[in-house]
């Protein structure tokens, strides 16, 4: 993990040193790889073996570009490549951390909207057809539903609202045309969630079979007992990747999951899943493990279905708001381990969350909570509720541990409110259409970010329109201010702009935070170069560069 003073140097000294060349017009090579964490030296890399891991869900497919959850996003990253990644070794996602992958160069047009990327030349599918620049025109043709082909849900179509067009000049050439300048756009692509697909593969294929470019290749998925990954023997990165397969085992009980890795039977637990009390235990029983607790850039949040009375009343949500203690949660549920912030990561370990001095002028964050809560009554009583007449709700959650468990905190704080909540848990295969179609009235979701950059954040969850927007929370002039800040290529210039949205976005209910999640991810002595990333739950799982030292 990055110290702390050392990381608030980077984002405010080199980082943007380096995102000034990127946003340059010339051609960039970015290093192969990152000072932050030295790279071990091949004599030491072993191969063979393969990497047991562990998950707690079954996903509803395999296909990437249409789940919304890391349970099936972590295990198909080794599978494909993107046109660029952010550094595996480097512990922060940053703009100086993105590396060439599928493509080796890149550059920019004079007024930022147009990014070309020259590809790399002799990589093959798995499947042994050729990799060129129409698989990549065909995958955001795909994305952006201009395609022949279609997805059957599109997360983060958000992402691309500004991308025109995406064009082939060679079978070694594509550029993508933007609406406007973006000059974060490339961070997008850099993104685990974020790879390139066979052009010549259906669809509805990829969500039972994936063919990739990857390090590893796709074996089979067998719901609710496992994924199984074999090694690429023909990867186009000599020598990579060093282990023979990956199986990740579906174990839906947490304490099973957690006991079979005590016993041995697993390398790593599933990343960003184990708690602070449960890492405790893991040290306990099995003091050889190395464990390392993070930010994962996934904040716990309130989703209220912003349609449904008397939910409409943006009063009744202001009360809800004002109910919520969240120290509580962070001191319950990771013994103080956490962060209270807005919709972006607080720093340092995330680049663009608000000052402190900032978050706490904010409705709801100042630490009077008795205070809030009677304002909140007040509010309650108005709307004709009271202790006599209670507001009776379901509260809507994943049917997964890192949603049941902050959702019976969240009850708790509700009655203070007057509001009698139930819990109602959601197997994950149909949480997001649930979501998506506004079944729901009250919520609990943890929204993790598939790139610390606010054109992901903002987008995806707050933009009109966005299928990712659960809330329904729709300002068209707050929209308009997410375009200005897109615009900004000088990040010491955009930085105070993302605060003023992110401020405007919390005085508006618009998706209240209850807070930053800090998770532990453990792994067993023989599993080496793993990094863990610190603002991000969903970038770092290519496995490409981890070996078994057996």
């Amino acid at each position: 993990m990055i110290p702390r003073v050392l990381a608030i140097g980077i984002i405010l000294g080199a980082g943007f040193a380096a995102m000034l060349v990127a946003f340059g017009v010339v051609r960039f090579d970015l290093p192969a790889t990152n000072p932050e964490k030295p790279i071990e030296s091949a004599s030491t890399q072993k191969r063979g073996g393969v990497l047991r891991i562990f998950q707690y869900d079954s996903p509803a497919s395999m296909s990437i570009h249409e789940e919304a959850f890391n349970s099936a996003q972590n295990p198909m990253m080794a599978v494909f490549n993107n046109l660029v990644l952010f550094e595996q070794n480097a512990a922060q996602n940053r703009m100086d951390t993105i590396a060439p992958d599928l493509a080796t160069k890149w550059s920019w047009n004079a007024d930022l909207t147009a990014l070309t990327f020259q590809l790399r030349q002799g990589v093959s599918w798995h499947d042994g057809k050729p990799f060129t620049a129409v698989d990549v025109k065909c995958t955001w043709d795909l994305i952006l539903g201009t395609g022949s082909d279609k997805l059957r849900t599109n997360p983060r179509k958000s992402w691309y609202r500004n991308l025109e067009s995406v064009s082939t000049e060679a079978a070694d050439t594509v550029t993508f045309h933007l609406k406007r300048p973006q000059p974060a756009f490339i961070a997008l692509l850099a993104s685990g969630y974020s790879p390139v697909y066979p052009c010549h593969v259906p669809a509805p294929n990829m969500r039972q079979h994936p063919i990739g470019t990857g390090p590893f290749k796709f074996v089979e998925y067998k719901p609710n007992e496992y994924i199984k990954l074999e090694r690429n023997a023909q990867y186009w990165k000599e020598g990579r990747p060093y282990l023979d397969g990956i199986e990740w085992t579906i174990i839906a009980n947490r304490s099973t999951a957690i006991l079979g890795f005590v016993a041995g039977r697993f390398d790593l637990t599933f990343p960003f899943g184990v708690t602070v009390a449960l890492m405790k235990d893991i040290k306990k029983e099995a003091p050889q493990a190395l464990c390392e607790l993070a930010p994962a850039n996934q904040s716990t949040n309130l989703i209220v279905n912003r349609d449904a009375p008397p939910f409409n009343s943006p009063e009744i949500r202001r009360a809800m708001a004002l109910a919520l203690d969240r120290k509580s949660f962070i001191d319950i549920l990771a013994e103080g381990h956490g962060d209270v912030g807005a919709a972006m990561q607080p720093p340092p370990e995330g680049v663009w969350g608000m000052p402190i001095e900032t978050l706490r002028t904010l409705p709801g964050y100042g630490p009077d909570i008795g205070k809030n809560r009677e304002e909140a009554r007040k509010i309650m009583a108005k709307a004709g509720y009271g202790p006599d007449k209670r507001l009776a709700v379901k509260v809507s959650v994943r049917n997964t541990p890192p949603f049941r468990d902050p959702a019976i905190i969240l009850i708790d704080q509700l009655r203070e409110v007057y509001i009698d909540a139930e819990l109602e848990a959601v197997e994950s295969a149909t949480w997001f259409p649930k979501v998506y179609r506004k079944d729901y009235k009250i919520g609990l979701n943890l929204t993790g970010a598939g790139v610390d950059d606010p054109d992901a954040q903002f987008y995806e969850n707050y933009a009109c329109g966005s299928d990712r927007n659960y809330t329904g929370y729709c300002n068209p002039e707050i929209d308009k201010l997410f375009d200005q800040q897109s615009m900004e290529k000088n990040q010491e210039k955009r930085r105070p702009l993302v605060w003023e949205i992110d401020k405007k976005l919390q005085e508006d209910g618009a998706r209240p935070i209850l807070f930053h999640n800090r998770f532990a991810t453990c792994w067993q002595p023989q599993l080496k170069g793993l990094t863990i990333m610190v603002n991000s739950l969903f970038n770092g799982w290519r496995m490409e560069d981890v070996w078994l030292e057996k």
